[in-house]
C-alpha cells in the first residue's frame, strides 16, 4: 500500500522538530558535513494590501511515482519498495557519482562526505513496515506533517487540499 507525506502549512510553526527527528533517526553528523534529509523553509509573503504573513514548508524526498533518481543511478542503488511505495536505497554499491542528485528535481539525494556515498530519505521505510510513523511525523507535535496511505489521502486529504487551495486563491484576490 503506497504511503504519502501530507504537509499542513496552517499547523506548522517552523519549529524544525521534524528535522531533529529525522537527524536523530538517521544519526546525521552535522559536524562531519552531513545534511538532514528533511528541510524546513520559511518565506515572508507580502500581500497586496500591505499585510505580511509567513509561509512555512517542511520538505524531503517526494518519493515520486516515476522517480528520476532510480533510472539515473548507473549501479542500481535506488528502487521502489512495492509495499510502501517509498523510494529506497542500498548504497553498498554506490560510487558517489551524484547522478541521482542531478536527476532529482527536488535535490533529495545528498552526498555523504564521510564515506563518499549518496544517501536520501527512505520514508523511514522499516518503521512504516512495522506499523510505526516516520521519525519526522512522530516528532511533529502540531500535526503539520502526517504519513498516510494513498487511499486515505485520496479519501480525506484530497478534499482538504482543494479547500486549502481555493482559500489561498481567494486570499490572493483580496490582497
Amino acid at each position: 500500500m503506497k504511503h504519502v507525506f501530507v504537509f499542513d502549512e496552517d499547523r506548522c510553526c517552523a519549529c524544525s522538530a521534524c528535522m531533529i527527528g529525522c537527524m536523530d533517526q538517521n544519526d546525521t553528523d552535522l559536524a562531519a558535513g552531513e545534511a538532514c534529509f528533511r528541510k524546513t523553509y520559511d518565506n515572508e509573503v507580502e500581500l497586496r494590501d500591505g499585510g505580511v504573513y509567513f509561509a512555512y514548508l517542511s520538505a524531503a524526498c517526494m518519493h515520486c511515482d516515476d522517480a528520476p533518481c532510480i533510472s539515473a543511478c548507473p549501479v542500481g542503488c535506488l528502487r521502489k519498495d512495492p509495499e510502501t511505495g517509498f523510494t529506497v536505497y542500498d548504497n553498498a554499491n554506490c560510487i558517489g557519482c551524484k547522478s541521482c542528485a542531478l536527476a532529482c528535481p527536488f535535490g533529495a539525494p545528498r552526498f555523504r562526505p564521510s564515506d563518499g556515498k549518496m544517501v536520501k530519505c527512505d520514508g523511514c521505510n522499516i518503521r512504516v513496515k512495522n506499523g510505526l510513523q516516520p521519525a519526522c511525523v512522530r516528532a511533529c507535535s502540531f500535526g503539520a506533517l502526517t504519513c498516510v496511505t494513498e487511499e486515505e489521502y485520496l479519501a480525506d486529504n484530497g478534499k482538504k487540499a482543494c479547500n486549502v487551495l481555493l482559500k489561498r486563491l481567494a486570499l490572493k484576490r483580496k490582497g
